[in-house]
């Protein structure tokens, strides 16, 4: 996520929250695949391929995210084979859920409780399975990787803000535990006038913000909308905020989609940089 000279917009570093917004006309998907995709290859090149990651989606199926990874020779089959990727679907919890709502709403219970603990409990299994093959080996959840997209969706079907708001904060608490990153996917509806509740609560939990945007003269050509990088609330508690060049959205990169990647320019230049 580092913009240095090299532009390496979404390398990025380790145990932090990332927030990325994106919005109808200029959606972030790409941030989210090149995120799983470089946690993946990067652990392969350090030999490490068996760390854990977890994409919790409320949209796309996962047949959407294995066509992509496989265009950047990532198996996902394979991955979640042997159980260094989990996929949550969300549309099969929202069920539960809502029958939890019923029973817990008087009571202060969260909806999202279930799906929360199946979370934890996937770093208690990779953790126990890490330590029956090397005794030694503990602390197997650090260097992981929490996908949460969308929670916008969350909210669209009706769940409160202080729940989805709720959830957030128990998988950030979970991550910064077990030294895991965490990425969460906001898509933002603009209504002049009206400010967005849930993002104010989402950008005081992150340490960065990738804030994905249409251009303001409208679509133009290939260049699909343009992507600056901030620092979150949280990012001057971190190490890692010296190596992070953020770009403000007065300088933001522009980008266009490529088949199943992004690259990014300068303004008023096609030549890719990343």
């Amino acid at each position: 996520m580092s913009l240095s000279s090299s532009f390496d917009l979404l390398d990025i570093p380790k145990d932090i929250i990332l927030l990325i917004t994106d919005q109808l006309h200029s959606p972030g998907d790409f941030a989210l695949y090149r995120s799983l995709i470089s946690h993946i290859k990067q652990n392969q090149n350090q030999q490490r391929s068996s760390r854990l990651r977890v994409v919790i989606s409320t949209g796309q199926h996962i047949s959407r995210w294995d066509a992509i990874l496989a265009k950047s020779n990532v198996n996902l089959s394979q991955q979640i084979a042997a159980k260094t990727v989990h996929f949550v679907d969300m549309s099969s919890s929202i069920p539960q859920a809502q029958t939890e709502v019923k029973g817990e709403k008087g009571q202060g219970g969260n909806p999202f409780n279930t799906l929360f603990k199946k979370v934890a409990s996937l770093f208690d299994q990779f953790e126990t399975t890490a330590t029956e093959h090397d005794t030694t080996h503990r602390g197997a959840g650090a260097g992981a990787l929490v996908i949460l997209d969308d929670v916008s969706v969350l909210e669209w079907i009706g769940y409160e803000t202080m729940e989805i708001v709720r959830l957030c904060r128990a998988l950030r608490a979970l991550c910064i535990k077990n030294q895991a990153t965490l990425v969460i996917r906001h898509h933002i509806v603009v209504t002049p006038g009206e400010l967005d509740p849930l993002f104010r609560h989402l950008y005081s939990l992150c340490t960065y913000h990738l804030d994905v945007q249409p251009l303001t003269s409208g679509r133009s050509g290939d260049v699909r909308g343009q992507v600056a990088l901030h620092h979150g609330p949280n990012a001057f508690s971190q190490s890692t905020t010296t190596a992070v060049k953020t770009r403000q959205r007065s300088s933001a990169l522009h980008y266009r989609l490529t088949d199943g990647a992004a690259v990014f320019f300068e303004r008023g230049s096609s030549r890719g940089v990343l």
